[in-house]
């Protein structure tokens, strides 16, 4: 077995770790918080994404990359691994400067002045980001496909 091989594939298990923290957030945290704003807050108990996100972001970024890298010579394989690529930098850009900033302000606030339907309409904007995950996964299973046909 090919070190790129397992590199695409560790690559793509990682995408789809991250589709399915965000499939459990958008499924059930996303469903409870605005009317529970505790339970998006660490300093009151609540959950503490950073933990989750941020190692998994910077673990899956580095993989990619280092699959781009390892694969570079097998065209098709760097096609889909570009297109996992942009599809996660418009997901993590998008994040970035919109649901990111946000998300801390309502982890940071008092409860009582939370409003729940500026906090749903967050919640809901929230899930538009799913699709960028499934064409994440999608384009790095096919990478991984393309690279086990070669190894």
């Amino acid at each position: 077995m090919s070190i790129t091989l397992l590199c695409v594939a560790l690559t793509t298990g990682l995408a789809f770790m991250g589709f399915g923290g965000g499939l459990y957030e958008v499924s059930v945290i996303d469903r409870a918080w605005p009317r529970r704003p505790d339970i998006i807050q660490p300093a009151r108990g609540g959950v503490d994404r950073k933990w989750f996100w941020i190692p998994a972001h910077v673990v899956f970024e580095l993989t990619l990359i280092a699959s781009l890298v390892l694969a570079w010579s097998l065209r098709d394989v760097r096609f889909w691994l570009w297109i996992a690529l942009a599809s996660h930098a418009l997901m993590r850009v998008w994040s970035g400067v919109d649901f990111i900033p946000k998300a801390l302000a309502f982890e940071r606030a008092e409860p009582g002045i939370i409003d729940e339907d500026l906090a749903r309409r967050w919640t809901r904007r929230s899930r538009f980001r799913m699709p960028l995950d499934v064409i994440t996964c999608g384009a790095t299973l096919a990478a991984l496909v393309h690279v086990a046909r070669v190894s």
